[in-house]
Order: C-alpha cells, then sequence, then structure tokens
C-alpha cells in the first residue's frame, strides 16, 4: 500500500487549506524556533551558487513537512546547492517563521497556507511569494467513539481546533456552519463548542475528557487514535479529488530577486525528493522520521507514524486555484476580510524544473505576479 505519493494535481481542482488572517500559525506547535546547521557534506569540487555561502532554509517539524524533512536527512538540498551550505531552522508555528523570513534569518520556508497568505498580505504583498507546493491531507476529525457516534452526533460537543482562525479551526466552523449549526466564531460558543487548543496539549485534554474531539493535523490526529479515538471524518473527503494544500514553499522576493539559481536549486531538490518519496515510500516514512527525531529528540510511535504518514500526499503544486475559495470560507465563518492574493504567487522557477525533469507544469490560476 503506497504511503505518501506524488500529487502533481494539473488544473487545481483540488482545494487548499483555509486562509484567515487572524490567527499566523497553521500546523506548529507553538512559537519557538531552533537552529539545525546541515550535516550533508559539501561534494569535493562542487561550486557556491549565486557567491553564496549558505542558504537558510526553514520548515516545521511535522509530518505535513515530510518533502524538507526528508530532503534533509537524505541530502538532497546540500547535493543542489553545492558548495553553498544548506543551513536550516526548526520553528514550531508560522508567526516565528515568518517574522524570520522577514527579518533574513530564513530565505526559504516550508510553511502553511494560511500564514504565507497572512504574511502576504500583512505586508501589502511585499515579502513573499509562494514557489511551489509541498503537501495536501493529512487532517481529520478524531472523536470519542463513546460520545460521538456519527456526525450529527457531533452538535452539541466540545471540538477542539489548534488556534481561532487557523487553518483547521476555520475548516472546521465551515463544515459545522454546512451542517446548519450556528456558532459564534470568536468565543467557539454555539450548536458546537469549539475550544482552540494547542496541538501539543490536545492528547492530554482528549484523556481528562475536556474535550470529546478534535478537528487536527498529522501526527495529532493519529495520537488521538493511539488513545483511543476514532476517525469521524477525513478531511480529504470533503475536496474534489480528495487533495488540499497543507504545506507550500515561500521564499522573501528580496532572495528570489537576487539570487534565482540558489532559489532554482531547493526546487530542484524538492521535487526530487517528492519523486523518491513516490518510489520508496517505506524508506521515505523512516528518513522524515529520522530527522524529526534529529530534530525533536523524539521519533513518533509506529502506531502514530504510520496512520499518518498514508494520509498525506507529497505535491509539487500548490493548488493555487483554491485560495480564494478557501479565504471566501474564512470570510464567511467572520474571521476574515476578503484578501487580495493577486501576485503571491511566482511558479516560474518551479514550471522551469518541472519542465527539465519531463513533468507537467502548474498553474497559479490567475494569482500569479504580473
Amino acid at each position: 500500500m503506497p504511503a505518501i505519493r506524488s500529487a502533481l494535481a494539473r488544473r487545481g481542482t483540488a482545494a487548499a487549506v483555509v486562509l484567515p488572517l487572524l490567527a499566523l500559525a497553521a500546523c506548529g506547535y507553538g512559537s519557538e524556533s531552533k537552529d539545525d546547521s546541515s550535516k550533508a557534506k559539501v561534494a569535493a569540487g562542487s561550486e557556491k551558487i549565486d557567491g553564496l555561502d549558505s542558504v537558510k532554509i526553514g520548515y516545521f517539524g511535522n509530518l505535513t513537512h515530510a518533502t524538507a524533512l526528508v530532503a534533509n536527512q537524505k541530502g538532497y538540498f546540500q547535493k543542489e546547492l553545492g558548495a553553498t551550505q544548506a543551513k536550516y531552522q526548526i520553528f514550531n508555528a508560522g508567526p516565528s517563521e515568518i517574522e524570520a523570513l522577514n527579518s533574513g534569518s530564513i530565505d526559504i520556508g516550508w510553511i502553511g497556507p494560511s500564514p504565507a497568505v497572512n504574511g502576504y498580505t500583512k505586508s501589502a504583498g511585499k515579502n513573499l511569494r509562494i514557489i511551489g507546493g509541498s503537501a495536501s491531507g493529512g487532517v481529520k476529525l478524531v472523536v470519542n467513539p463513546k460520545k460521538i457516534k456519527s456526525l450529527k452526533d457531533v452538535k452539541g460537543k466540545k471540538i477542539a481546533t489548534p488556534q481561532l482562525g487557523n487553518t483547521q479551526d476555520v475548516a472546521f466552523l465551515n463544515w459545522a456552519a454546512e451542517q446548519g449549526w450556528k456558532v459564534d466564531p470568536q468565543s467557539g460558543k454555539g450548536d458546537v463548542s469549539v475550544v482552540r487548543t494547542d496541538n501539543k496539549i490536545t492528547p492530554d485534554a482528549y484523556k481528562s475528557g475536556s474535550i470529546d474531539g478534535a478537528w487536527v493535523p498529522e501526527p495529532t490526529a493519529s495520537k488521538l487514535v493511539a488513545e483511543g479515538g476514532k476517525v469521524l471524518l477525513d478531511e480529504s473527503s470533503l475536496w474534489p479529488d480528495k487533495k488540499f494544500v497543507i504545506t507550500n514553499i515561500i521564499v522573501s522576493q528580496k532572495f528570489l530577486k537576487e539570487h534565482p539559481k540558489a532559489v532554482e536549486a531547493v526546487l530542484k531538490a524538492s521535487v526530487e525528493t517528492n519523486k523518491w518519496i513516490n518510489a520508496n515510500p517505506d524508506d521515505a516514512k523512516a528518513a522524515a522520521n529520522k530527522q524529526l527525531e534529529a530534530d525533536s529528540g523524539k521519533a513518533l510511535p509506529a502506531d502514530v507514524l504510520d496512520p499518518a504518514w498514508k494520509s498525506i500526499q507529497v505535491t509539487d503544486d500548490p493548488l493555487a486555484s483554491t485560495l480564494n475559495t478557501e479565504a471566501e470560507h474564512a470570510v464567511k465563518a467572520g474571521l476574515l476580510e476578503k484578501p487580495t492574493l493577486t501576485g503571491i504567487y511566482d511558479l516560474t522557477l518551479l514550471n522551469k524544473v518541472l519542465t527539465a525533469e519531463g513533468e507537467s507544469t502548474v498553474d497559479d490560476a490567475g494569482l500569479g505576479a504580473k
């Protein structure tokens, strides 16, 4: 059975996760970060790209950032960067990564669509571009089967989401509204009680009985299942082709303009990594977990790792056509003023890499830089 598989959606019929402006954190666990320099050796005779000593890459210590985890662990980034050293910074949440990108502490980052849109909008479109996709899926509604046996039973229960206005929070609010239930988006009170809970403590909240379920990303969802929870709904079932973006690749506009060869090298490494993941799912799963252990000091147990891995698809395509649709969900929920997203994408270098690899190109759905 394939685990994470390549998902090069060509026309963007799949949906991305929601893009509210109220919360920058998308899938992260807190807001602290740590530095982690590359362990990969620079090949003898390699040359620096664009004259750079290093390229600073940021990502979260989450399975939804599998491409970055595996590319780091297997040395794909370093291979493509030659004598330019790949340096890494590991983040727990979107705000700190956006801040690092804006300050120049990182050059390129793997991040959820919500903080990417926030970073773009709050800077009036001046600080970043989305230059590629990375992962789709990996979000589930997990419930206490003793209290909730069907979707209609969710009404009147306490459901956790990671943070007010984050991607999963708005997705759950949108789903609840589609059931005809009324919930105040700010307080979370209504026909369903939405309990904003950091992913780190959601499993403990579930065990204590203070929540009845949670709409959360992996690996939190599988951690709840390991505690006796039941997957009541996989969010992928709500979207066309069962695809929705959970992770994108961003770059500072300054770095993109000044060092396009370095950006292209990182994108080539990303595409090569996704191909390897697709061809070697079990080895890729092990590599991702090994890097998680290196970054956090703790690997995921098999009963969490295996189901989490199966629910995530790596993808080079950012599924750009769905950003406006998802922003509309946030607007409808009362958490977002309609943003202007034109210019958030620049897929020029990604399409150059895909063409060279014999792959179909992807589109920006009219949201590209002019």
